[in-house]
């Protein structure tokens, strides 16, 4: 009998067993003295394996490989390559959303400034408003208004008339009189104005038509004694509660509100003491101007020019505003 062949059928007999099976069954056992701390049993123990084993002969079963230091530089290196072109097309829609958050945000900031002021000369006493400027400084003011009405020019007969009778006398000094219509709050304080013109004789910035509420009992307003010069044909007073100064400083960047300082016959450029509120940065460029007799002698005319400047761009808004002269 041939070795290797099946005693049946004379066919070569299989062992089974893969190639790398076999070699590794046939490759012979090394052996060696024991190691130390290591059980001792017949003399001899099976050595350690070889971290290099099997390699050159395709053995390369337990051997473990991480990745080289140029592997590293590659994907780094790939990595920026990649990021830097991603940046380049997200950079302008990113610096486009910016700028416009910007523009829209300045824009507001002048929009609600103009808005504001405009709001506060619909409140103004007639003929109050005067404009100055220092340089590129300027100065807008006016008269604050409260409250108004009609005094009762002459006394009345009906029953009506008998629980307020007091009239406005413009030949002797008053110190109270009686309001027709609803009256105004208890709570007032302030000046009373009557038919300012805004001119000497009759300019509520020297007082001369103006006097000091002392108290108000419902329909009657109690001041002190004061004979006013001119009576309105209208037969109207207004009550001013504080002057009021806007203040565009280009050189500061500013546009402040001022108000609760003394009125004084000249426009003042100063506050100390003053109650204030800033109304607008990065201010680069401001005017205002004031018509005094528009279209008719009973409307004055403030225009406002308002320019605010940030990162290199430039907003611009101009407002016009109607102001009742009319006393």
């Amino acid at each position: 009998m041939i070795r290797g062949q099946n005693v049946v059928n004379n066919t070569p007999r299989r062992s089974g067993f893969s190639p790398i099976q076999r070699r590794i069954f046939h490759h012979p056992v090394r052996l060696k003295p024991d190691l130390p701390n290591v059980p001792r049993r017949s003399g001899f123990s099976l050595a350690a394996p070889s971290p290099h084993w099997g390699e050159g002969r395709g053995e390369g079963v337990f051997r473990q490989r991480g990745f080289t230091l140029i592997e590293a530089i590659i994907v780094i290196t790939i990595t920026a390559i990649i990021a830097a072109v991603v940046a380049v097309f997200i950079k302008s829609p990113i610096q486009g959303y910016f700028d416009s958050s910007r523009r829209a945000e300045m824009t507001d900031i002048a929009d609600t400034a103009l808005r504001r002021i405009s709001r506060d000369l619909h409140l103004a006493l007639p003929n109050s408003v005067r404009v100055t400027n220092v340089g590129n400084v300027y100065y807008l003011e006016f008269l604050e208004t409260s409250a108004g009405g009609r005094y009762r020019a002459d006394t009345g007969t009906g029953a009506a008339d008998l629980a307020c009778n007091t009239p406005l006398d413009f030949t002797t000094n008053t110190s109270s009189f009686c309001v027709l219509g609803p009256p105004i709050p208890a709570t007032t304080t302030g000046w009373v104005a009557v038919y300012n013109l805004g001119i000497p004789g009759a300019d509520a910035y020297t007082g001369v038509n103006t006097s000091t509420i002392t108290s108000v009992s419902g329909a009657q307003i109690n001041i002190l004694p004061k004979l006013f010069p001119f009576a309105s044909p209208s037969s109207r007073f207004q009550v001013i509660s504080t002057p009021v100064s806007y203040v565009c400083d280009p050189t500061a960047g500013t546009l402040t509100r001022y108000w609760g300082y003394p009125i004084s016959a000249a426009q003042p450029t100063s506050f100390s003491g003053a109650s204030s509120a800033l109304l607008a940065t990065h201010v680069s460029a401001c005017t205002f101007s004031y018509t005094q007799q528009v279209i008719t002698q009973q409307a004055g005319l403030v225009a406002a020019t308002l320019q605010l400047t940030e990162s290199n761009e430039t907003i611009s808004l101009y407002e016009e505003t109607h102001v009742s002269n009319a006393p």
